[in-house]
C-alpha cells in the first residue's frame, strides 16, 4: 500500500524536462573543451562540439520560455525638445567622424601624417557651443560616452548635448555623471525666486549636487551662495567645508571677509589655510593688513649701501597670531623655518605695501634692487606668488622682466611653472607677445608650459615665432621627438591661416653630415601632419559657420 501510495502521489517528470544545473555543466564544458569535459548526455568523440552547441541552443530556449512575464513598466516621459538650431549637415557628419576616431599610432611608434581627430574634438565643441547649435539626437549617446572617458570634455560636451543628455542619463547608469555635474541632479536650476527649492536641494541633495548648486549660485549671485553656505557651515564635515569654501574663489569680494574671518578659527587646518589664502587675495581685508604689518618688519631698504639694497630679517618665531592667519608653522623637508615663515608673510601682504616701504619705487625698480644675504630668491618667489594671487599685472610684468633678457624669465621667476602663472595675470595679447619674444630669444626647449597659457588661436606674432623656431630645430638635424609636445600644441593652437606658410617645410630637407639619420624624413612627416590638421580645422570652422550664414538669410 505504501508503494502504491508513493506511485499515486509522485509527479511524473517529462523525459525532455531540463536537468537542474544543466546550463552550468554546458558552460563548464565550453570553457574546458569537449575533449576534457564531455557535455551531459553526449558521447565522447568528434561530434561532441556540435552536440554541445545543440544542447546549449535547446537549453537557451528552455530558459527563455521559463521566464515569468513581468508587469509592464511605465513608459518613460518623452525627451525634452532642444530649441537651438540644428547643426548643418556637413558639421554633423564631421562630428560623427570626430566621435568615432580611435587614437593610435602607426607602425614603429610613428604618428604618420593623419590628424589626431580626438584632440580636435574639444575645439570643435567650443565652436559649436559658441555658435549656439544643438547636438543631433543620434549623436548624444556617443557624446556621453566620450565625456564619460574624458573629464576635460564634460562641460563642453554636456552643454552641446543639451537637455536630451540629462534625459538619457536617467536611463543609463553609465551616464549618471551627467546628473552629478548638473545642479539639482539634472533638473533645471531653481530660479532666484524659488528660495525654498534652493534650500531644500542644499539641505537634502547629494554632495555632488550641492557642490554644483553652490558653484552655479556663486557664479550668478555671490551673496546668496555665501548665505547658503553659512546656514549649514557648522554641521558640515571638514572635507566638505574645504570643498565648499573653495567655491568662494569665484566672484571673491570684500563682502566675503566676515565669513572668511570666522573660518580662520575653523578646527580644520586645511580650511583655515584656504580661508587665509582667500583673505590675502583681498588687499583691503583685515588679514592682509595684519600680514603687511608683519612683512614690513622683515624687509627694509639699506641706503648705506651703494646702490641701495633690500635687507631681510626673517621672523625668529611663528606665534599663535601668525598661525591663526594661515601661516603654517612646520616647514617642508629641506626648508629652513625662518625662510618658510618669511615667504608666507610676504606672499600674503598686499603688493601695494612695498612701494611705500621701499622709497616710493615702482615694481620694476623694486624688482631690480639687489637683496642682501642671499634672500633674493626667497623674496622674489614670494612676490611672484603674491602677484598671481592678487592678479596684479604691474608686478607680474616687473617679475617676468623682458623676454629677451639673458636670465630667461626675469628677476623673480624661479621656475617655468611660476613664469606660466605670472603670464596668466596678463591679457591675451600681452601674453602672446611676451611668449613670442621668449621663443625668439631662447628657442622652444622651455616654452611648452608658457605656450599652454596663450589663447587659441595663437596671435600671428606668436605663431610665426613657433614656426620659425621649429624650422631652426629642423635645420639643426636633430630628431623632432623632443619637440613633439610643441608640435601637438601647434596642431591645435596655430591659426589655420598659417598653413600656407608651411608648404616649404613639407619636403624632406637635405641632411647635413652631422644630422641624425633619417631626421629629415621625420620632420617632413611632422610638418605634413601639422598642415593637414590646420586645413582640417579651417574646414571645421567653415562647416560650423555655414549654419550661421543660413540663419542670417
Amino acid at each position: 500500500m505504501r508503494a502504491e501510495g508513493d506511485r499515486m502521489t509522485r509527479t511524473p517528470v517529462p523525459a525532455d524536462a531540463p536537468v537542474p544545473g544543466l546550463w552550468e555543466e554546458l558552460v563548464t564544458s565550453a570553457l574546458l573543451g569537449t575533449d576534457r569535459r564531455t557535455p551531459p548526455g553526449c558521447e565522447p568523440g568528434p561530434r561532441a562540439p556540435a552536440a554541445l552547441l545543440d544542447a546549449a541552443a535547446a537549453e537557451t530556449v528552455r530558459r527563455r520560455a521559463g521566464l515569468c512575464p513581468a508587469r509592464a513598466a511605465r513608459r518613460p516621459e518623452p525627451a525634452p525638445e532642444d530649441p537651438r538650431p540644428p547643426l548643418p549637415a556637413a558639421a554633423a557628419h564631421r562630428l560623427t567622424m570626430l566621435l568615432t576616431d580611435r587614437p593610435g599610432t602607426a607602425g614603429g611608434g610613428r604618428r604618420g601624417t593623419a590628424p589626431d581627430l580626438m584632440e580636435l574634438l574639444p575645439q570643435w565643441l567650443a565652436t559649436a557651443n559658441a555658435r549656439g547649435f544643438a547636438a543631433p539626437p543620434q549623436a548624444v549617446p556617443a557624446l556621453l560616452d566620450a565625456a564619460r572617458g574624458r573629464t576635460d570634455l564634460r562641460p563642453a560636451a554636456l552643454t552641446f548635448a543639451g537637455p536630451r543628455a540629462l534625459w538619457l542619463a536617467r536611463l543609463n547608469p553609465d551616464w549618471r555623471f551627467a546628473l552629478r555635474a548638473t545642479p539639482g541632479g539634472g533638473t533645471a536650476l531653481p530660479g532666484p525666486e524659488a528660495t525654498e527649492r534652493v534650500r531644500r536641494l542644499w539641505e537634502e541633495g547629494l554632495f555632488a549636487e550641492r557642490v554644483a548648486l553652490l558653484a552655479s549660485l556663486r557664479a550668478r549671485d555671490p551673496a546668496t551662495a555665501r548665505e547658503l553656505l553659512a546656514s549649514t557651515w557648522v554641521t558640515e564635515r571638514a572635507e566638505d567645508r574645504l570643498m565648499f569654501l573653495d567655491s568662494l574663489r569665484t566672484g571673491l569680494e570684500q563682502a566675503d571677509e566676515p565669513f572668511l574671518e570666522q573660518a580662520l578659527a575653523d578646527r580644520s587646518r586645511n580650511v583655515r589655510a584656504t580661508a587665509a589664502e582667500l583673505l590675502s587675495a583681498l588687499p583691503d581685508s583685515a588679514l592682509a593688513a595684519r600680514m603687511a604689518a608683519r612683512a614690513v618688519t622683515c624687509v627694509s631698504l639699506d641706503r648705506a649701501l651703494s646702490p641701495p639694497a633690500i635687507a631681510v630679517e626673517a621672523p625668529h618665531e611663528c606665534d599663535a597670531g601668525m598661525e591663526r592667519d594661515g601661516v603654517v608653522a612646520k616647514p617642508p623637508s629641506g626648508r629652513g623655518e625662518r625662510s618658510w615663515w618669511f615667504g608666507q608673510l610676504v606672499e600674503a601682504a598686499p603688493l601695494g605695501t612695498w612701494s611705500a616701504r621701499l622709497g616710493g619705487r615702482t615694481p620694476e625698480e623694486i624688482a631690480a634692487l639687489p637683496v642682501t644675504d642671499d634672500w633674493r630668491s626667497d623674496l622674489h618667489a614670494a612676490w611672484c606668488r603674491a602677484a598671481v594671487r592678487q592678479r596684479n599685472g604691474a608686478w607680474a610684468r616687473a617679475l617676468l622682466g623682458a623676454p629677451t633678457a639673458p636670465e630667461a624669465g626675469g628677476p623673480g621667476a624661479v621656475s617655468l611653472a611660476e613664469r606660466a602663472k605670472l603670464l596668466g595675470t596678463l591679457d591675451a595679447g600681452e601674453r602672446a607677445e611676451w611668449v613670442a619674444g621668449f621663443i625668439a630669444t631662447h628657442g622652444l626647449s622651455e616654452a611648452f608650459q608658457l605656450l599652454g597659457m596663450c589663447g587659441v588661436p595663437w596671435a600671428p606674432p606668436l605663431g610665426r615665432a613657433v614656426v620659425d623656431a621649429l624650422n631652426i630645430a629642423r635645420d639643426a638635424g636633430s630628431y623632432p621627438w623632443s619637440f613633439s609636445g610643441v608640435m601637438g600644441l601647434a596642431e591645435r593652437c596655430l591659426d589655420p591661416s598659417e598653413a600656407g606658410r608651411l608648404d616649404g617645410l613639407l619636403a624632406i630637407p637635405d641632411e647635413p653630415e652631422d644630422a641624425s639619420p633619417g631626421a629629415g624624413g621625420y620632420w617632413a612627416e611632422a610638418f605634413q601632419r601639422l598642415v593637414r590638421t590646420l586645413r582640417l580645422r579651417a574646414a571645421m570652422a567653415e562647416e560650423l559657420g555655414a549654419g550661421q550664414e543660413e540663419r542670417r538669410r
